[in-house]
């Protein structure tokens, strides 16, 4: 039977670990086959790396690295899918917003040969502040239809998936990276579960409103041109204008003798196409300024302490 590794980036989630391992070994248990649970230490500030450590010292079952500090949940989960041991891997939520209950499908879709990667999406998102919700629904509309690649609504980070996808995931080692774009370029045949919205079974989420939002440019950046088609089509749109512009005030001077007098009108024009200019200025920076990172070929993390002794300690 396919051994299966569970990968768990947390921070600051000292709180939840424990009702996570509760439920989430129950569950591993029950499916007959052998299980490891990998807990990635993303520099919390809190408990959370005294919790994995007293968790692996009581299961073997449960390993854990910890890294020099906050790297991001991005790097959190490429360090566990490089670690990870099992035929399939998954990637949960410390939170228990990913309910571990559909591991059991997930196995079962992967043991029919049919599937490389089974992932879950929220069908509906109660108990989630109106704003928020509204903002992540508008996301992944745009997202897909400025992009290739399709990004499902809802879609979360839950999914298992067979070692061959793991391996297709791993070997796009961009520094800017942005999984549920991954997920979905690397292709291979993917069954999608729906699940009702689950509330955080203890602490707070860490992602903020701004954070959010930087996520969203990361992904369109990442994933997406279409940011600088709109910049050089806004550009070629304001030239004709302005040609028409010039043509309208040379016209209006030879037939009625006005030229057209007016500072404040100018003045809007002015900043209105300063505005433009700056704004495509600001996108074409977010595309030099990933690039800039992408050249430096730093490291993803570092791993300052583990619970095994072959990790990969720089990834």
């Amino acid at each position: 039977m396919q051994t299966i590794s569970i990968i768990v980036p947390a921070y600051n989630e000292e709180e939840a670990l424990p009702a996570f391992y509760r439920e989430c070994s129950r569950v591993l248990s029950s499916l007959g086959r052998g299980w490891e649970i990998l807990f990635v230490d993303d520099g919390s500030t809190d408990n959370t790396l005294d919790v994995m450590r007293s968790l692996a010292q009581d299961d073997p079952n449960v390993h854990y690295l910890s890294f020099s500090r906050n790297f991001g949940k991005e790097a959190a989960m490429f360090a566990g899918l490089r670690n990870a041991q099992g035929s399939y891997v998954a990637i949960m939520d410390a939170d228990l917003q990913d309910p571990p209950e559909l591991l059991g499908r997930m196995v079962e879709a992967l043991d029919s040969g049919e599937y490389d990667s089974v992932a879950a999406y929220r069908e509906d998102r109660a108990g989630e502040p109106i704003v928020r919700s509204a903002l992540s629904r508008s996301f992944y509309h745009w997202m897909s239809r400025m992009s290739d690649t399709e990004v499902k609504s809802g879609a979360r980070d839950y999914r298992l998936m067979t070692r061959r996808m793991v391996d297709a995931v791993l070997s796009m080692g961009e520094r800017n990276r942005f999984s549920k774009g991954i997920f979905s370029w690397v292709g291979f045949k993917t069954l999608w579960i729906p699940y009702a919205n689950v509330e955080r079974v203890a602490g707070t989420t860490k992602w903020s409103l701004s954070g959010l939002a930087r996520y969203s440019i990361d992904g369109l950046v990442n994933f997406s041109q279409a940011p600088l088609a709109v910049a050089s089509t806004g550009g070629l749109l304001l030239t004709l204008l302005s040609f028409v512009l010039v043509i309208f005030v040379i016209v209006r001077k030879l037939v009625f003798g006005d030229p057209v007098a007016g500072w404040a009108s100018t003045i809007c024009i002015i900043s209105f196409i300063g505005g433009i200019q700056l704004l495509c200025l600001g996108i074409i920076g977010q595309y030099l300024a990933k690039t800039y990172l992408e050249t430096k070929e730093r490291p993803h993390y570092f791993v300052a302490e583990s619970s095994r002794d072959d990790v990969d300690m720089i990834g």
